[in-house]
């Protein structure tokens, strides 16, 4: 399955999760409903997945997290905010760069229509 075959379900999930319970919850709940809805449409989905920092060729536990792999190819990162800034997109861009992956997505469930808290994002490598 490509990166691009596994976003379209990524987003898909997303719509159900957002359709049934709506935003104003916490990022870990929908997390939770996240990966559930992930693992019914039959995709590998790791929450909370260590990212180490490579320096000087030294592998440091430096504390970063990814909030959802999918299928060690996409990642994502949940939000539940008013409004995604920068600093979002820094966050999901230097993830993309320290696992290798291609494809994120920087998604915000505290919104009315999910639509609009999805952000695609693509590593160029």
């Amino acid at each position: 399955m490509t990166e691009n075959e596994i976003g379209k379900i990524v987003v898909d999930c997303a719509f159900k999760v957002h359709q049934a319970i709506g935003p104003g919850l916490l990022e870990s709940t929908y997390e939770a409903c996240l990966v559930y809805e992930l693992i019914q449409a039959g995709l590998k989905a790791e929450t909370q997945k260590a990212l180490p920092v490579v320096y000087k060729e030294v592998r440091l536990d430096c504390g970063y997290r990814i909030d959802v792999l999918v299928e060690n190819l996409v990642i994502i990162e949940i939000k539940s905010v008013e409004a995604l800034n920068d600093v979002h997109m820094a966050q999901i861009l230097t993830y993309l760069k320290l696992s290798g992956c291609r494809l994120g997505y920087l998604i915000n469930f505290n919104v009315k229509l999910i639509k609009d808290g999805i952000r695609r994002v693509v590593n160029k490598l």
